[in-house]
């Protein structure tokens, strides 16, 4: 619940400065040609940013306990103080985080992705082992101190890059360059998107808050475990192409393509994730998190969880790629009015199926505003830019439910087949014949899809 809070705050000023940042360099980047002539838009927006969040977060962290009411209302009830403490604790990572980020976007403007893709080793390698070595004596303060060292080395590492590659950084603030005025048009509208997804979270976790013990944590990790692939894969994938989109925003023929590749890339990548995951997702929740404490009744909650949030992991990878074009071209209002009506939807989704169908309504919600998010976007992006081809991701679509169905089929073969064996060699056996079943039609059908391994390497190779 408190990383909820930093999450709003950092998704609301830090995110929408980074995504507007990134296209920005990129430009200035492909007119530069290879000598850095400094970017002052870039550094603008870093001290804003940054000072912006610094104190921001002081004032929240004053307000950190009626702040925590409104937060977790279930969960209020019967602090004692630990949800107040987590709160001021991991607002001191706000900055940090931020700073990484806007370092990151520079990075990817200059076509460099390997150091912003290695941030989460030391990161993670933090938290584990404040998690194993602090937490049996702190508690959970220890995470919090682990989240804000951790943050600490990310923004360390960002550092490298700039420095190895003798990048000019700006040291004063010019509020009148055109690289600023670009990325503080784009950030308004940024900002209420960021902001309405945020809401979104947060209702969800209140909601929860009230139905079951328990559940807050379910909807958690059900989706941080269903988001997995698409945080490892199509995440990773999107930094290469949301700065070439960036630099093809002039040449709608080139931006159009990319968001077709991108599109058809994701679907791909995810099919066999959400068909493995339908088939056995207790399965793979008993194996992700099922010892200790988390006991048959928690995988059940958190299974129930991941298998709702399927068609949002599948909707949230499409939207991504579509959202990033819109930008790309400089429109962020039609994207953020859509993710403003996705949002009410969820809320009013929540407060009218939890009650009745408990962890699984509120997260039917979520599934259903992004799918709706996911179909309003591609539709705008089409009829408003004429960057996506209705018939081509039509086509998408149909391919990808057809090589669905193929990869379930075979996942649930091979889920009877080793019915009564470990999860250890149950998860890997389903996921291997998801993927098998689905590539056994790709290319049986000689689905356009099928070459998907090569575009995957052309996008990561992909300098501008």
């Amino acid at each position: 619940m408190a990383l909820g809070l930093s999450s709003i705050l950092l998704g609301v000023l830090g995110t929408s400065l980074t995504r507007a940042v990134t296209p920005v360099v990129a430009r200035e980047v492909d007119a530069e040609g290879d000598e850095c002539r400094g970017h002052p838009g870039w550094w603008t927006a870093t001290v804003v940013g940054t000072v912006g969040l610094g104190v921001v977060g002081v004032v929240l962290g004053l307000a950190a306990a009626p702040i925590s009411v409104v937060l977790a209302p279930g969960l209020a009830r019967t602090d004692d103080g630990t949800l107040v403490l987590l709160v001021r604790v991991v607002l001191l990572a706000t900055v940090l985080i931020a700073a990484t980020d806007l370092l990151a976007g520079l990075a990817h403007g200059h076509g460099v992705f390997r150091w912003v893709a290695l941030q989460g080793i030391p990161f993670n390698l933090v938290m584990i082992a404040a998690a194993g070595l602090l937490g049996p004596r702190y508690g959970v303060a220890a995470l919090a101190w682990g989240f804000v060292v951790g943050s600490l080395l990310r923004m360390l590492l960002q550092l490298w890059p700039a420095w190895r590659q003798r990048w000019r950084l700006a040291t004063r603030i010019d509020l009148r360059s055109p690289g600023w005025r670009e990325i503080a048009a784009m950030v308004p509208a940024l900002m209420l998107g960021q902001a309405v997804v945020n809401v979104s979270t947060i209702v969800d976790r209140a909601v929860a808050s009230t139905v079951q013990e328990g559940a807050v944590s379910a909807i958690f990790l059900g989706w941080r475990l269903t988001n997995l692939p698409e945080t490892l894969v199509v995440a990773a994938l999107m930094a290469p192409l949301y700065p070439a989109m960036g630099a093809a925003a002039g040449r709608p023929r080139e931006l159009r393509a990319l968001l077709h590749r991108g599109t058809g890339v994701t679907l791909t990548i995810l099919v066999p994730v959400v068909a493995a995951l339908a088939v056995v997702p207790d399965r793979v929740v008993a194996l992700a998190f099922g010892r200790g404490s988390f006991d048959e009744e928690a995988v059940a909650m958190t299974a129930t969880a991941v298998v709702w949030f399927l068609p949002a992991l599948l909707a949230v990878g499409w939207r991504h790629v579509v959202v990033s074009a819109s930008y790309a071209v400089g429109d962020t209002r039609g994207p953020v009015a859509i993710g403003v009506v996705a949002m009410v939807v969820n809320v009013v989704g929540d407060l009218a199926l939890a009650p009745v169908l408990g962890v699984r309504g509120i997260v039917l919600a979520t599934s259903v505003s992004m799918l709706l998010a996911a179909v309003l976007t591609s539709w705008y992006v089409a009829d408003r830019h004429r960057l996506l081809d209705v018939a081509r991701a039509r086509g998408q679509v149909v391919r990808a439910l057809v090589t669905g169905l193929a990869a379930g089929l075979a996942a649930a073969a091979a889920a009877e087949v080793l019915t009564g064996s470990p999860d250890l060699l149950v998860v890997p056996v389903v996921g291997l014949a998801a993927l098998g079943g689905q590539q056994a039609v790709l290319h049986l059908a000689r689905f356009p899809e099928r070459r998907v391994a090569g575009e995957v390497a052309t996008l990561l190779m992909r300098r501008r």
